[in-house]
This record gives C-alpha cells, sequence and structure tokens, in this order.
C-alpha cells in the first residue's frame, strides 16, 4: 500500500534554489551517508553540480524512500564546509571536510545526528529476477476502456510459453485450457509492473506465470504510463475497481480464456473482494489484502512503523482520523470508512489469501485471521503466513520500508511457487 506509508524522518519536499559560490570548492560531486534512527537507518546522497552561471546546484536522495533529484538551498558554502536546508520540513545538514569525508549533523525539528557522508553515489542495486529479454513466450500490447469514468487502460497480455497468440491454440497441443490472471496494484498511481525501488513485482509474476503456462494481464493504473484519462484526485477503490472489472471483461470478450481471476496487491486485493462479491471473477489471489476496517488497519500500520523506528506507538483508530492529512485526502476518507467484511464474506469463488509476517503495512497478524473466518468454507481456499516476508513479499530484517530497496530479491520464490500451484490446481 504505497499511498497509506507515513514518512520515516525525512519526508523529502521539493523545492527549488541555487547554492551561490565565489570560490573553487573542494566539494563538488556525490556524497553518500547513512542516517541511523533506532534501528532504522536512511541512505541520503547529497549531489553538488557546478554550473555555467557560477552557481552550485545542490540536489538530495533519498534512495529507501524513492525519492531524488531534491533541490536544497544553502546556508553557507565553501572550499570545504557546508551548510543546505529543506525549510519546508525543517532540515538542515552542516558538515565539514575531514579527512576525505563530510563530518556533519543532520537535524530535523528540534532533533540532531551524526551524519557522516564519503564521496560517491550510492551502488546500483542488482535486481536478478527481472526478466530479460528475448523472453521464451509473445506478448501482446494492448487497452480497454472503463466508459462511465473515461478511463483508457493500457496494459500487457503475456501468454504462457507454447501458446500461439495468432491461432489460439497451445503449440503441441499440450495445454487444455487457457487461464489467465489480471494483476491490480496497490494504491497509489503505479505502472503496469508495480514499479517501486527498481522493483517490478509484476513484471517477474508475469514471467513466472508464463513459464509455467498461465496467461496474465498487467496494465498502468488510470493517468499513468500509457494509460489516459480517469479522475485522480477524488478517485477511491471503488473508482479502481470499475477500471479493474473493465479488464476482466475484455478478458472475457476475448474468448480464449476458461478461467479469469484476480492477482491484487495491498488494495489491489481489496478490490479483488469487491470483484469477487460481485461475481465478475473466476478466482482471487489476495496478497497482503486487508481484511479489517480501514482506519483500524491505518493506525495499528502506523503503531507498528513507528515502533519498529523506535518511536512511542500509541495511534488510535480514532486519532487516526483526526489527522489534517485524512481530512484533506479523498481516497483516505474513503478507505478510513470501508470495512471489507461483506465483500469477503460475499466472494464465493476460491481464494488464496497470504501475508508476511513481517509486513509493516498490511500487518498479517491483524489481517489473515478475519479473511479466514469470513469467507465461505471451501475446500479450495488457501490462507498462509508467510515467515519473514514484508508487504512486497521479499525475506528482510524488520520489514520497514526503507528495506524494499535495498533488498536485491523482488518476491519469495516460495511465493511465486505457490501462487502457480494453488492456480494449477483449480
Amino acid at each position: 500500500m504505497k499511498r497509506i506509508m507515513i514518512s520515516l524522518m525525512v519526508a523529502l519536499v521539493a523545492m527549488t534554489g541555487r547554492a551561490q559560490i565565489q570560490s573553487p570548492t573542494d566539494l563538488l560531486g556525490s556524497w553518500t551517508g547513512k542516517l541511523n534512527v533506532g534501528a532504522m537507518s536512511l541512505t541520503l546522497v547529497l549531489h553538488l553540480e557546478q554550473q555555467d552561471d557560477g552557481n552550485v546546484k545542490v540536489t538530495m536522495d533519498s534512495p529507501d524512500q524513492g525519492a531524488k533529484g531534491i533541490a536544497a538551498t544553502k546556508e553557507y558554502l565553501s572550499g570545504d564546509s557546508m551548510a543546505i536546508k529543506v525549510a519546508m520540513i525543517g532540515m538542515t545538514y552542516r558538515a565539514k571536510l575531514k579527512d576525505g569525508k563530510l563530518d556533519g549533523t543532520f537535524s530535523q525539528n528540534g532533533m540532531s545526528l551524526p551524519l557522516v557522508m564519503t564521496r560517491g553515489d550510492v551502488a546500483e542495486v542488482k535486481r536478478p529476477q527481472t526478466p530479460q529479454t528475448p523472453y521464451p513466450y509473445e506478448t501482446e500490447e494492448v487497452t480497454f476502456t472503463n466508459e462511465k469514468d473515461g478511463a483508457t487502460l493500457a496494459g500487457t497480455l503475456t501468454y504462457p510459453v507454447g501458446y500461439d497468440k495468432e491461432s489460439g491454440k497451445p503449440v503441441g497441443g499440450n495445454m487444455k485450457s487457457l487461464t489467465v490472471v489480471l494483476f491490480v496494484s496497490g494504491s497509489g498511481q503505479q505502472n503496469r509492473d508495480e514499479e517501486l525501488f527498481n522493483h517490478k513485482p509484476f513484471l517477474v509474476i508475469a514471467d513466472y506465470l508464463a513459464r509455467h503456462g498461465i496467461a496474465s494481464l498487467r496494465y498502468d493504473d488510470r493517468a499513468t504510463g500509457s494509460s489516459k484519462g480517469g479522475e485522480v484526485k477524488n478517485a477511491t477503490s471503488e473508482d479502481f475497481m470499475r477500471d479493474a472489472e473493465a479488464g476482466l471483461n475484455y478478458l472475457r470478450n476475448q474468448k480464449k480464456f476458461k478461467k479469469i481471476g484476480v492477482l491484487g496487491h495491498s488494495e489491489g486485493g481489496l478490490i479483488a473482494f469487491m470483484l469477487g462479491a460481485r461475481k465478475k471473477t473466476d478466482f482471487i489471489v489476495s496478497l497482503a489484502g486487508p481484511g479489517v476496517k480501514g482506519d483500524t488497519l491505518l493506525a495499528a500500520q502506523t503503531n507498528r512503523l513507528m515502533e519498529l523506528s523506535g518511536m512511542s506507538a500509541t495511534m488510535t483508530a480514532e486519532q487516526y482520523r483526526q489527522q489534517k492529512e485524512v481530512r484533506e485526502t479523498p481516497w483516505l476518507q474513503w478507505f478510513i470508512n470501508y470495512d471489507p467484511s461483506d465483500n469477503i464474506h460475499n466472494s464465493r469463488c476460491p481464494v488464496f489469501a497470504l501475508n508476511g509476517d513481517r509486513d509493516c503495512q498490511v500487518l498479517s497478524s491483524q489481517n489473515l485471521p478475519p479473511i479466514q473466518r469470513l469467507l465461505p468454507k471451501s475446500k479450495k481456499n488457501l490462507i498462509k503466513e508467510y515467515p519473514g516476508l514484508n508487504h512486497l513479499f521479499q525475506h528482510c530484517t524488520t520489514g520497514l520500508p526503507t528495506e524494499y530497496g535495498q533488498i536485491e530479491e523482488t518476491i519469495s520464490q516460495e511465493v511465486l511457487q505457490d501462487i502457480v500451484q494453488w492456480i494449477q490446481g483449480l
């Protein structure tokens, strides 16, 4: 649930500004350091670039939060010392060059922490699971329309290995029927790969399904990537559900697929149950989908994140509801009042609901039990908690969102195997 991730210490906000400097400086270039806050650490990268007009452009990255190119203003900048500021969030960094390192202090809202930075940009993190072309299967670029909301969604239809999309038949005749899965992303506008911190989980899942005989359709969220139209600012999960429903209708109209299911991550899992209750899908894979009312989930999320960051965790559902951001954000106003119970109970198709026990955003201990209790009894249902996995189903240390980008793994191999095995057993 990208939308409901709380900011962890450095909520970097873009500002404009350049640092004036009248003499040469040894500080030009990139500098990288770790800001340690209790059990949490944040990677910060500082860039100082000489401009043709004599100014030095100063920008900052927070890779662990997916923030790049944030412009900062200067308090001073000399040959071996600096002080930069991002006033909107009350942040300053003062440092002096010492033994080839920037030895400084990071300050924000009355809190000061040491921050030593060394020369160089952050090393590129490997993503070994990201598929590389050429693929051993065929793909097709498609569009479908949610006419009610005026949204045209663009996506990639991935056929399984051994399927000829032109003839509509399996090569060699070894596929008795073709199953397809529609992917629905988590909260916030995301592309068809659900890309986050250079991870592409939906691409990884689509590739794995294709190599095991299952087709899939993943699409850019409305007004994102190649998708056009559709209200975003005031949209809620009900609006996004209609986008997903349009995708299911498109797949049914192709008349190529015997079973058509939904795989939803986080908010996408919530939407999957909305579609299940409306009998729009043949099966559901809920990756960390909510099982409790929105305000309850968000209060628990906030408390878990604060606990792991070494802070006091006393947020109640009512306190969460009173926050200014909630009152001013239509999606949050809708979400805090949404209770998924009825839609889960009325989803009579087979369901695989899974979560990691280190998920800090949709807590498995809070959300999996009600899903299991509410679902109609069925031998085809599977509820599974995975030890050591976070909200993205990565093996992790703490589960904090700041780890997502640091981990090379995009999604657990066990999760991929279980998804395929469960779908194949339907």
